[in-house]
């Protein structure tokens, strides 16, 4: 029970997330929050399948300025391909793909931090 507790909660705050970053028009945009919440489904389910071809190819994420560098890409790619299969979400080329990568790490770092900080743990 706890685990998809845990999971709709984190469904929910990526949703909100991706609402901020849409609102910053830094290449993804998402037209409503049911909108985001397909496509936060979409990208965890996305990234997983990349995530695991990757590994399974040999191919580690690493640690790092290039692992960092690495992940942001895949990010990027992620957001590209879910952007197929979610029809209220755009994302503008690779370029706004890998700022709204970017943006997408940042404004969950921070929401992350902020109920951390507020004792709810996500």
């Amino acid at each position: 029970m706890a685990f998809i507790l845990s999971f709709i909660i984190a469904v929910i705050v990526a949703a909100v997330v991706l609402m901020i970053v849409s609102r910053l028009n830094l290449g993804l945009s998402v037209a409503n929050f049911t909108s985001a919440l397909i496509a936060a489904l979409v990208i965890a389910v996305v990234a997983a399948v990349v995530n695991w071809l990757l590994g399974a190819l040999g191919l580690g994420l690493g640690g790092g300025l290039l692992g960092i560098i690495i992940n942001l890409i895949v990010a990027a790619v992620v957001l590209m391909i879910s952007d197929r299969f979610v029809a209220g979400m755009t994302v503008s080329g690779f370029g706004g793909a890998f700022v709204a990568a970017i943006a997408i790490a940042v404004v969950n770092w921070l929401v992350t931090w902020l109920l951390g900080q507020l004792g709810l743990v996500v």
